[in-house]
C-alpha cells in the first residue's frame, strides 16, 4: 500500500506555542487532540506524541469522575474535568476507564482521537 502514512498511534507534530514546550508524558492540546509527547522539545520544535492508548493523567482533585464518563481537557490547568469546560478546552478527548473519586489527584483514560472538540470553536 503506497499511501500509508504511519499507524496513527503516534504522529510528530509541532509544539504549540502556546504551550512553552513539551515535556515527556506532559499532554498537550494539538486541535482536537490531547498529546502526550514522548521526548521533550521546545515550542514550535516537532515532537513525537502518543494519541492513541490509555494514560494516567492528572485531575481536579475535587471531580467526582465515574468509570466510561467522556472526559474534558483543561488547558489552562493542565489537568482532566468533567464538568464547566472554558474556551479553548478538548471537550470528549477520552474515556475515563476507571472511577477517580473526590480527592484523588489521577485517572487513567482511554484517549479518542477525533471524537474531541474545542470549547468554544
Amino acid at each position: 500500500m503506497n499511501n500509508a502514512h504511519s499507524d496513527g498511534n503516534n504522529i510528530t507534530v509541532p509544539v504549540p506555542a502556546p504551550a512553552g514546550g513539551a515535556t515527556s508524558g506532559v499532554p498537550f492540546a494539538y486541535g482536537v487532540l490531547v498529546a502526550i509527547p514522548v521526548t521533550d522539545a521546545a515550542a514550535g520544535e516537532p515532537v513525537a506524541a502518543a494519541i492513541e492508548g490509555v494514560f494516567v493523567l492528572p485531575k481536579l482533585s475535587t471531580a467526582n469522575i465515574t468509570g466510561g464518563a467522556a472526559v474534558t481537557w483543561d488547558i489552562s490547568e493542565d489537568r482532566v474535568i468533567i464538568a464547566s469546560p472554558a474556551a479553548g478546552d478538548v471537550n470528549a478527548f477520552g474515556v475515563a476507564i476507571e472511577a477517580a473519586a473526590n480527592g484523588t489527584a489521577t485517572v487513567a483514560v482511554k484517549l479518542t482521537p477525533g471524537a474531541g472538540s474545542v470549547q468554544g470553536a
